[in-house]
């Protein structure tokens, strides 16, 4: 059974120990509270060392817990930090703030407190008995994506702020230095009592593991107060240790760096980080090459700790991240060089699919036929982003629920790994009932599926340019939802929400003609109207048509809404994705 060492203890007795040497780790995430936090803590101490902003109401027997601080000794014999770096070094900071406060009070209370502070940041002198050396603090950082670190430890040392320093140790060390000020305006008499109260009464439960892995297998059952490590930086801490005892440290925290770079910029999760969501979309080739179609997918960490943590121990991992990475950033800038105008405009399409499957099963098909240059055959990749757009944004209408779609997925995920061409051979859609689904279907513009249906009939027309992925793009009613309560026109009022009413339209452009009558909406598509940042005739081929009407009237949406369903349908014969 692993050992702990667990004793709960005071911010001084933990701080001030000559054994407390802390270092936060080069796979720890960089410093990141901001005011908000750093606020919190602020008013929590306040109002627990003043109650009712009263000194005497203080009880000396009072304790106020702060957190956790999860470590294991390295083979330094320092305490690396796993969980509580934020809030502990965020302590440091109000320490260090309050410890400028007292370098000119020669009171005998300031006195002391200024000397208990002293402990708490600065190791012992080896040759004085009871004073500090400041040239060693007792936290080091060697966090290697944080490039503030340095001011950090200097800030401590010295508490002089360099000049246009915007990091945010600077930024929350002034902070307090402002709250310590506005204090001590308040409270002179008793300001030595509010540092002697956090050191004294505010407590800490150091949780000392004999192993990182154990430290880590703690950390993820505990409720982090502060900011959390995510399930990537979890898995940094594997790669570092492997990385570590082969001697390439260095060129493994530089290829980490490079990754997070490429995903901060191309991925935004709803759940996680950037780096999880790349670690995500890897699980998944990593499921197909078990052979697992289990519909019930493990947590991303669950994943990775199986088998001791398996795949990331092994060089290929970090190669093929990095190769999954730039594919998808190569998507994201829509590169030319690497894939022609065609595939770039079904990769624009299935940008806007109904969910995320796509880019699973994508980021599959890429990891298992990409060539020695990390691309694709233009032919067959363009084969199969036609084949799962006509398949999953049918599935959407006929089977709704990311949830459903896992099943013919994840069989055609190990159906590639195993060279086999994607077909859903098993899971054709019957025409009829297909047909059936589709025309019933009511395409709200909350539902996913709608923008899915209409971005891909505005790619039907030859005209279309390429759009850029990063404009924003609308659903545009094209006869008016308020035209129809204040004029009517429309004997059914369901055709409001058909597919036939509904264009893919720029932000800009749609904002400006959402309750227009036709004829003043023809004038700001094709940019007659010039108010405001509607400058442009729109990039939507199909408009051109929409500019040339006499009128849109109710037959005309019944009929667009027939061409739309009929053109899909050509579709999913020509991928024989339906049988009867």
């Amino acid at each position: 059974m692993s050992k702990l060492n667990v004793d709960q203890k005071t911010i001084f007795d933990l701080l001030s120990d000559k054994k407390s040497d802390f270092l936060i780790p080069d796979y720890q995430r960089p410093y990141a509270w901001d005011d908000d936090q750093c606020q919190t803590l602020w008013d929590d101490i306040f109002t627990f060392a003043f109650p009712n902003n009263d000194y005497s109401q203080f009880d000396n027997n009072d304790e106020y817990f702060l957190g956790s601080i999860v470590t294991f000794r390295n083979e330094n014999g320092k305490l690396e930090v796993i969980d509580g770096q934020q809030r502990l070094t965020t302590l440091m900071l109000l320490l260090r703030a309050f410890y400028d406060k007292f370098t000119k009070m020669e009171d005998s209370n300031s006195v002391e407190t200024r000397k208990n502070i002293e402990r708490c940041i600065w190791r012992p002198h080896p040759t004085e008995l009871y004073g500090v050396d400041k040239d060693t603090l007792k936290i080091n950082s060697e966090v290697a994506t944080d490039n503030d670190k340095e001011e950090f430890l200097q800030l401590l040392k010295t508490g002089i702020v360099q000049p246009g320093s915007k990091s945010q140790y600077v930024i929350n060390y002034k902070f307090f230095q402002q709250r310590i000020s506005e204090f001590l305006d308040s409270f002179p008499t008793y300001f030595a009592h509010f540092p002697t109260r956090i050191l004294e009464n505010c407590i800490l439960l150091p949780i000392e593991a004999e192993s990182q892995d154990t430290a880590l297998r703690i950390f993820s059952t505990l409720n982090d107060r502060g900011l959390p490590l995510s399930d990537a930086d979890i898995f940094k801490a594997q790669f570092y240790k492997y990385y570590g005892d082969k001697g390439q440290k260095d060129e493994f925290i530089e290829n980490w760096k490079n990754l997070e770079d490429i995903t901060g910029k191309i991925f935004n999760p709803n759940t996680g980080t950037p780096m999880d969501e790349l670690f995500t979309r890897y699980m998944y080739y990593l499921r197909a090459k078990e052979g697992n179609k289990s519909t019930t997918v493990e947590s991303l960490r669950k994943f990775y700790e199986r088998g001791k943590y398996k795949y990331l121990k092994t060089d290929d991992t970090i190669s093929e991240l990095k190769s999954l990475a730039l594919f998808w950033e190569n998507i994201a800038r829509q590169n030319e060089e690497l894939f022609s105008e065609e595939i770039r405009k079904k990769l624009f399409v299935l940008n806007y699919a109904p969910n995320g499957m796509w880019q699973y099963i994508t980021s599959v098909y890429f990891l298992r036929y990409r060539n020695s240059e990390d691309t694709l055959d233009e032919t067959p990749f363009g084969a199969f982003l036609d084949k799962i757009t006509a398949f999953i944004y049918t599935y959407a209408v006929t089977n709704p629920g990311v949830n459903a779609l896992r099943t013919p997925i994840f069989e055609e995920m190990i159906n590639i790994i195993n060279g086999v061409e994607v077909n859903f051979a098993n899971r054709k859609f019957n025409a009829s009932q297909a047909r059936s689904f589709m025309e019933n279907y009511k395409f709200t513009n909350n539902r996913p599926i709608t923008r899915s249906l209409i971005t891909w009939y505005a790619f039907t027309f030859d005209n279309q340019p390429l759009l850029d992925i990063n404009e924003t793009f609308q659903i545009e009613h094209v006869f008016s939802k308020k035209r129809q309560e204040m004029e009517g026109g429309l004997s059914d009022e369901s055709n409001l929400e058909s597919l036939g009413n509904k264009v893919l339209l720029e932000d800009s452009i749609n904002i400006r003609a959402s309750d227009y009558a036709f004829e003043g909406k023809q004038k700001i598509y094709s940019g007659e109207v010039r108010r405001g940042k509607n400058r442009d005739k729109s990039k939507i081929a199909e408009i051109e048509e929409f500019i040339k009407r006499d009128g849109f009237v109710e037959q005309d949406i019944i009929n667009r809404n027939m061409d739309i369903i009929n053109k899909f349908f050509t579709l999913l014969e020509k991928e024989d994705l339906i049988v009867g």
